[in-house]
């Protein structure tokens, strides 16, 4: 069995066996994990090791951290340590403990925060905007880079991208136009690299977190297993070389965040981002797609909403004030909002008040 098949499969056993905090902390480290590959990195047995004492309660996250820094300061042959795996160990434990803490800033200084946290004492620059421009030679252009924002106009362009984000309202919004919406500004800040490294795994843990600040649930799966297809969507989204017939699109984007928070079964296959790539008449990309469905036709509700009857899915008994705390809203958002759901026909309470439970009329994984 590959050795990414091995550790994934070990922790989401966790998940399966349905103890909350185990999954939750099980989730994380997946999403942690996978997201090394951005960098082509991979981590080492005595990460999966520390990352089930963890899951299990036997040590907290700065325990799990020092094990991981005590392991590579008592190694004696230090050329038999590869940088890159202590790289990709360090980090992963601190996306893990930023990925399970509740707090998050909507501001370019939470990004900057957020990447000084990741990599103080892995990269001299963390935490630390680039002073000079950049080209990278990107695989799926074949060699070619991005055009990347010039580094004196990184403060600048990240305010102006966070106010008009902070500004636009996602409120009457349908699904898969928040989606779309998403992956623009993803893209968007992706495309400044602010940093001289790190940069999509430093956007992703902001992502997740701005995401979960919806209510959401991040269905870890999607980061862990195609983080690789991540950075390469980010890299098509912001790709323009007319000479050759290529326009920069989000469509690869938006796929990933489909299967990120709506279930759907994309196929995330990277060769089909290659710029060379020449697909068939039936595409494989949507072949497998499922767009999510209620009885009424094609779901067409907020994030929000989504969040809301992603969360009642999973406990259908959940009291209004269960379901405020589980999707970080306040109770009268709750109320105004399962009222909403329940005039569309995606939510209806069965067998009364007292002791009944919810029902989601509505195909949502």
């Amino acid at each position: 069995m590959p050795e990414q098949d091995r550790w994934q499969l070990e922790l989401s056993e966790y998940i399966r066996q349905g103890e909350p905090e185990r999954a939750e902390k099980s989730a994380a480290w997946q999403t942690a994990i996978g997201l090394q590959a951005v960098d082509g990195l991979k981590t080492s047995t005595y990460l999966l090791e520390t990352a089930k004492e963890h899951i299990e309660g036997n040590i907290d996250i700065a325990g799990a951290q020092r094990r991981i820094q005590s392991y590579y300061k008592e190694q004696k042959n230090r050329q038999a340590v590869e940088a890159g795996t202590m790289e990709a160990d360090i980090v992963s434990a601190r996306i893990t403990e930023l990925l399970g803490e509740k707090t998050f800033q909507f501001s370019p200084a939470e990004l900057q925060s957020i990447h000084k946290r990741l990599f103080t004492g892995v990269f001299d620059h963390a935490g630390q905007f680039r002073t000079y421009n950049i080209t990278k030679n990107e695989w799926v252009l074949g060699g070619d880079t991005v055009v990347y924002s010039s580094w004196e106009s990184i403060r600048d362009t990240l305010d102006y991208d966070f106010s008009q984000e902070k500004q636009f309202s996602y409120d009457a919004l349908s699904v898969p136009g928040s989606i779309k919406h998403m992956a623009k500004f993803a893209s968007g800040i992706w495309q400044i690299h602010p940093f001289c490294e790190g940069n999509t795994r430093a956007t992703a843990v902001f992502i997740v977190k701005y995401l979960k600040s919806f209510g959401f649930a991040v269905n870890n799966d999607v980061f862990a297993v195609n983080s690789w297809y991540f950075h390469n969507a980010l890299v098509r989204a912001n790709y323009n070389n007319l000479q050759k017939g290529i326009h920069a699109t989000s469509e690869f984007l938006e796929k990933f965040f489909e299967n990120l928070l709506l279930g759907t079964q994309h196929e995330l296959k990277n060769r089909y981002l290659h710029v060379d790539y020449k697909a068939d008449d039936a595409s494989p990309q949507s072949a497998n797609a499922e767009v999510s469905k209620c009885q009424n036709g094609p779901l067409n509700c907020t994030l929000e909403e989504l969040a809301v009857l992603k969360a009642v899915k999973a406990n259908p008994s959940i009291t209004q004030k269960e379901l405020a705390v589980a999707v970080g809203k306040s109770e009268r958002t709750i109320k105004r909002r399962m009222t909403d759901l329940q005039e569309k026909g995606y939510l209806r309470r069965a067998n009364g008040k007292r002791s009944g439970h919810w029902e989601v009329l509505v195909e949502i994984s």
